[in-house]
């Protein structure tokens, strides 16, 4: 993804961000080397690594995995593995997951099954759309397999036992050797022209990848995908994969299986049958029940247009009209009494008698308060005077002349406060408290 250049990741960060670009760049891949290092974990995982002369890969591989290996992993032993390059984020290991394992000389087989297997698949092959539906209930079933193995008694058994009422048509063919290709593509072709079967099973039992190439030969492929009559693969074990697998209209994991998917259980079509007499049943009384209620509804709807229950409906509406109309007049005389007490009201309020009775309320509170306000500003004044007054005799000379002091002034009224402003013979004049007293200076 794009990241600007000043971006910081965290390591976590890093490690998701380098293991999403392996698992996408890559995909799968197949490696050549050398095992070393092979440890196998209590939990069934396996850990080894795949070396060269050069480099090292460490390897994991799951419990589901390593099961399907067909020998005994060594260290030194010289492998061919496939899986997923990743990362083990934990510590930040670089490591593939492994989930196929051969050892070399199976090498070359599976190069070739890749080879066939992709241009078969670019063929269109493998596609969906070429696959056919099997039968529900088929009254002859063929079987392509050896006469002689476990894979067709393990097939009989199950068809005996789940299917007793279906013709079984055994088409023998080799199914293993360098022979096997061409006698199974003759019986999926012997089939199609007797044309005496509603479905085809292709079956055998487990082995090696060499024991069941002749499966992933072309001239089988394009045999079954040239059948007309639908064809159940049903090869090997359910680890084991071939490419008739892939082109067989469906995959069963065993024999055993195969005959399953395309035999009905005669116990089960018993309690579908059963299960279906049931639900008929139900859907009978469902059915019933269902024209009761339209003819109750039918009914119902018959009553209500009748002339009689018309006529009571209309009667209840008029009565209910009625009553609405009563208590609207009762609404509307108590709105009108409430409005003309309200203009009552408004009119006693707005009278000449009420507005002097109002106004001479009004007249007498003011006159009170105007005299209580000037009684209490004369008060007031009084107060202010009084302090006044004694603030003046405090600092009046005629108080300190009642304390026995005396102001000596020239004859021109100059106050004598020392000795050289007078000469000797000069008239004084003294004032004492109660009166003037006159002097001259010897």
């Amino acid at each position: 993804m794009p990241l600007s250049p000043d971006h910081v990741f965290t390591v976590s960060e890093l490690n998701s961000e380098v293991k999403w670009l392996l698992d996408t760049q890559f995909g799968v891949v197949w490696v050549e080397g050398e095992l070393s290092n092979t440890m196998r974990a209590r939990t069934g995982h396996m850990y080894f690594s795949v070396k060269d002369s050069r480099s090292q890969l460490r390897c994991a591989m799951f419990r589901n995995d390593n099961r399907r290996i067909d020998f005994t992993p060594q260290d030194g032993q010289k492998v061919l593995v496939r899986g997923r390059l990743g990362i083990y984020e934990a510590r930040g290991d670089y490591q593939m997951v492994v989930d196929r394992m051969l050892e070399v000389g199976a090498g070359d087989l599976q190069a070739k099954f890749e080879q066939t297997k992709r241009r078969l698949h670019e063929e269109g092959l493998f596609d969906e759309q070429h696959k056919q539906s099997l039968p529900a209930f088929p009254r002859s079933i063929g079987l392509i397999t050896s006469p002689t193995g476990a894979a067709v008694r393990d097939a009989l058994n199950v068809l005996r036992r789940r299917c007793r009422h279906a013709q079984v048509i055994i088409y023998p063919a080799t199914v293993q050797g360098a022979t096997a290709a061409p006698s199974i593509a003759r019986m999926l072709k012997l089939a199609n022209k007797r044309n005496e079967c509603d479905v085809l099973l292709l079956i055998r039992g487990g082995g090696s990848l060499e024991d069941l190439w002749a499966f992933n030969e072309e001239v089988v492929a394009r045999s079954i995908f040239d059948s007309a009559l639908p064809v159940i693969s049903g090869i090997g074990h359910e680890i084991d994969f071939s490419i008739a697998d892939l082109v067989a209209d469906l995959r069963a994991p065993t024999p055993s299986a195969a005959a399953e998917l395309c035999s009905p259980d005669s116990a089960e079509l018993q309690q579908m049958i059963k299960a279906m007499q049931q639900r008929l049943l139900r859907q009978q009384e469902n059915t019933q029940s269902g024209h009761k209620v339209i003819l109750t509804r039918l009914q119902r709807r018959l009553d209500n247009h009748h002339p009689q229950s018309r006529l009571r409906q209309r009667a209840q509406r008029c009565d209910e009209l009625e009553l609405r109309l009563q208590r609207q007049i009762i609404n509307a005389q108590g709105r009108a009494r409430n409005r003309l007490v309200q203009l009552q009201t408004r009119l006693k309020n707005l009278s000449p008698e009420h507005q002097f009775v109002r106004r001479s309320s009004q007249l007498s509170s003011l006159n009170s308060r105007l005299t209580n306000s000037t009684r209490t500003t004369l008060q007031r004044a009084g107060l202010r005077l009084d302090g006044s007054v004694r603030a003046l005799q405090a600092v009046s000379p005629l108080s300190t002349l009642g304390r026995g002091y005396a102001i000596v002034q020239t004859t021109t009224g100059t106050v004598v406060t020392n000795t050289d402003q007078v000469n000797a013979g000069e008239a004084l004049d003294i004032r004492v408290s109660a009166g003037k007293i006159s002097a001259r200076v010897t």
